[in-house]
C-alpha cells in the first residue's frame, strides 16, 4: 500500500507547483529509487491532461560515466536534452540517492568539464523560466542515504519531509498559500530599495539590490520552499562571511568556509575541510567568484540541519548566498557553470538593515 503522503506530495507537485495543463509535455526526471513517487506523479500528470515522458538517473550511473568518460564524452551534449529544454513545457525533478558521497572519488577537473558542457542547457532553462515559457519543480524522495546524512531513521526522516512539504496536512495548498502571503508582504516592502547591511558574529557585509527583483519562493519551484531571494548587483558585495554549516557539492563536503568580498568579487577564500575543492569551483569561470543569489530562509517548519541544501537553505532564522549563476528573473546578470549555496545562521546577535532600517533581527523579521 502506498503511503498516502506520497500521493499527496505528487498532487502538490503536479497541481500546485507546476500546474500541469491539458496538452503539456511534462519531463519527469527521477532517480530509480524514487519509483513510488514517480508512479504517483505520472498518475496526476495524466489525470491533469499532460503528456509524461520519463528520464531515469542514478548515483551508480553518474559515477560510472564520470569514472570512464574521455574529454569528448564529458563535453558531449545529448540532442535529446537540447530538444527537451527547448520544447517541453514542464520539468519535474524527483531526486533520491543510494550514497550522497558517490562522486567523492571523482577528479574535480572531470566534474568541472561535465558541468561546463551542460552550462548552456542550465542557462536556457533559466531564460525560458524567467520568460514564463517553462515551469519546473524539484523535490527529494525520502530514502536511506538522505536519512543517514540527517542523522535520522528513515521513518523519522519521512515524517520530517512530509511535514516540511505539508504533505501530511489535510489541505497542503492552503498551507503554501499562507507561506506565499507572508512572504509577499516582505517582497512588497523590499521593492525599490537598495542597500543591504548584514551584521553578526559570522558576517559583516554590505551589498546592493538596486533595481533588482525579490522572488517569493512559495513551493512553485523547490518543494519544500520558504525563502525570499534576489540577485545582488554584481560588483556590490563588500566584507566577509563565515558560513555556519558545511556546504556539499558533487559529493564533497566543504566545511568552515570563509569568504572575503571586494567590489563584488571573492578575493579570499578558505575552508577547514576540502579547501582545494572550494578553490577549484571558485576558479571555474569568470562568474564563479561573484554572488548570483542573496536569500533569507522563512520555513520555520525546518529547524534542523540535514546536509541537504533543498531543506537547509530554507531553515527559518538563516540566510544563504550562492556564488556563481544568478536567476535572470531577479535581474541578475551573473553567468557561471557554478551555483553553490552557503548558509549562515542569523539566530543570535545578528541583524539585517535595508536602507538603514532594521529589517531582520536574530532570525525574525521586524517588518
Amino acid at each position: 500500500m502506498v503511503d498516502p503522503r506520497i500521493d499527496k506530495l505528487a498532487d502538490i507537485l503536479v497541481n500546485y507547483s507546476v500546474k500541469v495543463q491539458p496538452g503539456d509535455w511534462v519531463m519527469i526526471m527521477a532517480d530509480v529509487l524514487a519509483i513510488p513517487l514517480v508512479t504517483e506523479v505520472v498518475k496526476h500528470v495524466t489525470i491533469a491532461g499532460g503528456h509524461p515522458t520519463l528520464k531515469f538517473d542514478s548515483d551508480l550511473f553518474r559515477e560510472s560515466f564520470l569514472r570512464h568518460a574521455n574529454e569528448e564524452q564529458l563535453t558531449w551534449i545529448s540532442p535529446a536534452d537540447e530538444l527537451t529544454v527547448e520544447k517541453s513545457d514542464v520539468n519535474i525533478n524527483l531526486r533520491a540517492s543510494r550514497n550522497t558521497r558517490a562522486l567523492t572519488g571523482i577528479d574535480p577537473q572531470t566534474q568541472r568539464l561535465a558541468s561546463q558542457a551542460v552550462s548552456p542547457i542550465r542557462q536556457r532553462i533559466m531564460e525560458r523560466a524567467a520568460a514564463g515559457d517553462f515551469r519546473w519543480t524539484l523535490t527529494q524522495f525520502p530514502c536511506e542515504a538522505y536519512a543517514q546524512d540527517a542523522d535520522m531513521s528513515l521513518r523519522e526522516y519521512e515524517d520530517f519531509v512530509y511535514a516540511a512539504t505539508f504533505a501530511d496536512q489535510e489541505d497542503p495548498v492552503a498551507c503554501w498559500n499562507e507561506i506565499h502571503d507572508m512572504q509577499q508582504k516582505l517582497v512588497d516592502w523590499l521593492k525599490g530599495k537598495d542597500k543591504i547591511e548584514v551584521r553578526g558574529p559570522n558576517i559583516d557585509m554590505t551589498l546592493s539590490m538596486k533595481d533588482r527583483i525579490w522572488i517569493n519562493s512559495d513551493g512553485k519551484r523547490n518543494m519544500p520552499s520558504g525563502e525570499i531571494y534576489t540577485g545582488p548587483v554584481e560588483n556590490s558585495a563588500e566584507g566577509w562571511v563565515k558560513f555556519t554549516y558545511p556546504a556539499i557539492r558533487e559529493g564533497r563536503e566543504v566545511e568552515g568556509v570563509e569568504l572575503q568580498f571586494k567590489e563584488g568579487k571573492v578575493v579570499s577564500a578558505k575552508a577547514q575541510k576540502n579547501e582545494e575543492y572550494l578553490l577549484s569551483q571558485l576558479d571555474s569561470d569568470a562568474g564563479a567568484r561573484y554572488l548570483g543569489e542573496f536569500a533569507v530562509g522563512t520555513n520555520y517548519q525546518i529547524q534542523r540541519f540535514t546536509k541537504s541544501i533543498l531543506y537547509d537553505e530554507k531553515i527559518g532564522g538563516t540566510l544563504h548566498m550562492a556564488v556563481g549563476a544568478g536567476y535572470p528573473d531577479t535581474g541578475s546578470k551573473n553567468q557561471s557553470q557554478v551555483h553553490w549555496d552557503f548558509i549562515c545562521d542569523m539566530r543570535e546577535e545578528s541583524e539585517i538593515f535595508v536602507d538603514g532600517e532594521l529589517f531582520y533581527k536574530n532570525g525574525q523579521f521586524e517588518m
